[in-house]
């Protein structure tokens, strides 16, 4: 469990979910060049993302489950192969429905296979300091804004869009497929996996039990409830910012600030969680997040919303990968990745929630006040969930020897 390989699992990890989210994520990046070659609608556009926030939820349970029988190494292959075939295919679509099915359905769809299943493996390779862990692999998406958005504009202006997609596609093989091929399960998981003999074990839970339990239920809901709290927030930043004034390139600067505050965060909390507890630090982090949405309300200046975003990166950021810290506690490794899947397809929707419910409230008011009360409201919901919750305590069986 010490091996100085799992570094090398923590390096491929924060590389697929750097790539995988980035590459989903620089849909936004795409959409005006797009929009003007195709004649597409924006919100037809707009709309693969919605499709990409669904199907990669659901995909992550799939894969987190598969990566629990076979190990991650063939599911993270799988998703490498699928991520370069959406963006190529989709680099190629001559129609709206085309190019929805492509990078809506096989970007999704392989961007969900990089987070779980190494999450879960992370946890396997780490006896101590996990949180740190899971924090580092879960900073490639914190990464991915500053690097893959950026570097896909480059390509844009040099090229064209659809160039520049297929590029991104043959870019995300020539790094992924190799890295992916570096992925093995830590030496407990496989030799639990092969069936040894040993003096003592857990007694493991069936996923139906974990799914059915107390645990599973509470750390769901504060997921959904957090995800949906701040999703909002982060996709309407820079309207609202220049709604208050602030000029449209400074606005765009407020959510790169806030970004690379959600890096940071990560690395922080994780390594208070370790010295701390995953759950003190998440029901801390949830509570500063609640406050900091509360707060948009009252700024208007640029440096009111740059030291917000600083508050508000580090705690959104910091606590995405405590979840999992608390699931391993609770259920073990030889479900983990079926069990986190499932979590992260609940935070997916909640995730999905939070832009469509802030365009609407926008749409009917004309202000964005209601969101951020009403997303402070639901993030304060968040702490009083994850505030209940308690760990189950696993119990160990004697095996023959």
């Amino acid at each position: 469990m010490q091996s100085s390989y799992r570094w090398v699992i923590i390096a491929c990890g924060a590389l697929m979910t750097c790539v995988g989210i980035g590459a989903m994520f620089s849909l936004a990046v795409y959409l005006e060049p797009m929009s003007a070659d195709t004649g597409w609608s924006r919100t037809g556009i707009s709309s693969a993302m919605t499709l990409d926030f669904l199907v990669m939820g659901a995909a992550g349970f799939g894969w987190g489950a598969l990566s629990d029988r076979i190990g991650p190494r063939p599911v993270v292959l799988m998703g490498a192969v699928l991520l370069g075939l959406g963006l190529v295919l989709a680099s190629g679509a001559t129609s709206l429905g085309e190019f929805q099915l492509t990078y809506g359905l096989l970007v999704g769809l392989a961007s969900g296979a990089f987070f779980a299943p190494m999450i879960a493996a992370a946890t396997a390779w780490f006896a101590h300091n996990r949180s740190l862990a899971v924090s580092l692999v879960s900073a490639g998406m914190g990464v991915a804004p500053m690097t893959i958005s950026p570097f896909a504009r480059y390509l844009i202006s040099a090229y064209d869009w659809r160039t520049s997609m297929m590029m991104i596609g043959m870019i995300a093989w020539a790094l992924l497929i190799p890295a992916a091929l570096l992925v093995r399960r830590a030496p407990d998981a496989q030799a639990a996996a092969e069936g040894p003999a040993g003096a003592i074990a857990e007694r493991s839970l069936t996923v139906g039990e974990a799914l059915r339990s107390p645990q599973f239920v509470v750390l769901a809901m504060a997921f959904f409830l957090c995800c949906a709290a701040h999703s909002g927030p982060i996709f309407h930043l820079v309207s609202y910012a220049i709604g208050c004034g602030v000029t449209p390139l400074a606005a765009v600067s407020i959510y790169s600030v806030e970004g690379l505050a959600g890096l940071g965060g990560r690395v922080l909390l994780g390594v208070l969680a370790d010295r701390f507890g995953a759950k003190r630090v998440l029901v801390a982090g949830l509570l500063v997040q609640s406050l900091t949405i509360a707060c948009y309300l009252f700024v208007s200046r640029l440096e009111e919303f740059y030291a917000l975003a600083l508050v508000f990166g580090t705690a959104y950021g910091g606590i995405m990968p405590l979840y999992a810290v608390l699931a391993r506690e609770s259920f073990g490794q030889s479900i983990m990745g079926t069990v986190f899947g499932a979590l992260t397809m609940v935070s997916a929707i909640g995730m999905a929630f939070g832009p469509w419910a802030g365009g609407r409230i926008f749409d009917a008011s004309n202000s964005y006040a209601w969101l951020y009360l009403g997303s402070a409201g639901v993030a304060l919901g968040a702490v009083l969930v994850a505030a209940v919750f308690s760990a189950r305590r696993r119990q160990p069986v004697l095996q023959a020897a």
